[in-house]
C-alpha cells in the first residue's frame, strides 16, 4: 500500500478511510459562502436569492392557505392595507401566478414596465406597490397556461428584479395547495413569517394540516393561524352568529403549538369592496390584533 498523501483524488487504493469524490472537491474548493459561484452539491447549499441593488426589503410576509376559497387573498389585501395606513412603505407580491386577483382587489389597472433587467411595479391609490401576472398580460381573461418550472422562475423574478425601493413589509399572497410555488418561495425568499389562513369547516382543518406541516418541514416559521369567515354579525341585534357552525381552529393550533392571530367575519361589504377595486377602504373586527402582531416582529 503507499503511503497516503490526503489526496484521494489521485488515488488509486480502495482503503476505509477513502474520502467521497464530493469531500475530496472540497478540500480543494475552500467555501466561500458564495453558492452562487459554487458548483458543488453541498448539504449546506443556500439557495436563498437576494433582492437587487434598488430594493431594500425589510419583512416578507407569507400569506397562505390549504386550499383555495378560504379568503386568502382578501387576508394579505387587508393585511397590507392596515400596514400601509399605519404609515409603513408596503408591497404585494402576487404569487398566485394562474389565479392573481390582487390588482381588482386595489382598482390597479395597467402593465408593469420593464427594461428587460429591471421591473417597476405599480402602486394602489395609497401607495401599496404590487406585482402580478394580470399586470403583464394583454387582456385580464387570458388565461396563464404556463407549466411550474416558469411559473416558479417568474415568482422569483418578481423578488428579485422588480425595483421595490424601501419596503418595511412585503406581503405575498401564495396560491392555494403546497406546489411548485409555495416549494420555491420557501426555498428561494427570505421569509420572516407565515401567516395560515383557514375558514371553520373541518374539511378545511384537514388541508390546513398539509401546510402548517409543510412550512415546519421547510424550516419556516410559522406566525400563526387567521380563521377566515369564522361568523357574521347580525344587522339587527349586532350578535356574532357562526354561520358554518362552531371551528375548532384552537384544537389545531393547540396540536401544532401556535398562535390563533385573528378570527375574523364573514363580510359581504368585503366582496363589494373587491369588485369595486376599492379594498383599501376596508377594515374588519380582529384586525388590529394582527397588524399589532406585525409590528413585533
Amino acid at each position: 500500500m503507499t503511503e497516503c498523501n490526503n489526496n484521494c483524488s489521485l488515488c488509486q487504493e480502495d482503503c476505509d478511510s477513502r474520502q467521497s469524490d464530493f469531500v475530496a472537491d472540497a478540500t480543494k474548493q475552500q467555501c466561500n459562502n458564495d453558492c452562487s459561484t459554487c458548483s458543488l452539491d453541498c448539504p449546506d447549499r443556500d439557495l436563498k436569492v437576494k433582492a437587487n441593488q434598488y430594493s431594500n426589503i425589510k419583512k416578507v410576509i407569507a400569506v397562505v392557505s390549504g386550499k383555495g376559497g378560504v379568503g386568502k387573498s382578501i387576508v394579505t389585501s387587508l393585511l397590507a392595507s392596515a400596514m400601509r395606513f399605519k404609515g409603513y412603505n408596503v408591497g404585494i407580491l402576487d404569487a398566485d401566478i394562474t389565479g392573481p386577483s390582487i390588482p381588482q382587489a386595489f382598482g390597479v389597472d395597467g402593465f408593469l414596465f420593464s427594461d428587460g433587467v429591471s421591473i417597476l411595479p405599480l402602486e394602489s391609490k395609497n401607495g401599496v406597490k404590487i406585482v402580478s401576472t394580470n399586470l403583464i398580460l394583454k387582456e385580464k381573461g387570458q388565461p396563464v397556461l404556463w407549466r411550474g418550472a416558469l411559473i416558479t422562475s417568474l415568482v422569483k423574478q418578481f423578488y428579485t428584479e422588480v425595483i421595490w425601493g424601501d419596503i418595511d413589509y412585503l406581503f405575498i399572497d401564495l396560491p392555494p395547495g403546497t406546489g411548485d410555488v409555495s416549494l420555491t418561495i420557501f426555498q428561494s425568499l427570505p421569509i420572516d413569517g407565515v401567516i395560515i389562513v383557514s375558514t371553520p369547516q373541518h374539511l378545511v382543518r384537514m388541508i390546513v394540516e398539509k401546510a402548517v406541516r409543510m412550512a415546519e418541514m421547510m424550516k419556516v416559521r410559522i406566525l400563526g393561524l387567521v380563521e377566515n369567515m369564522s361568523y357574521i354579525v347580525c344587522g339587527d341585534c349586532g350578535k356574532n352568529i357562526p354561520l358554518f357552525g362552531d371551528g375548532n381552529i384552537e384544537e389545531l393550533a393547540n396540536q401544532f403549538n401556535l398562535k390563533v392571530l385573528a378570527k375574523l367575519p364573514l363580510d359581504p361589504t368585503l366582496a363589494k369592496a373587491v369588485d369595486a377595486g376599492t379594498i383599501e377602504q376596508c377594515s374588519v373586527e380582529g384586525l388590529n390584533a394582527l397588524t399589532d402582531m406585525l409590528e413585533k416582529i
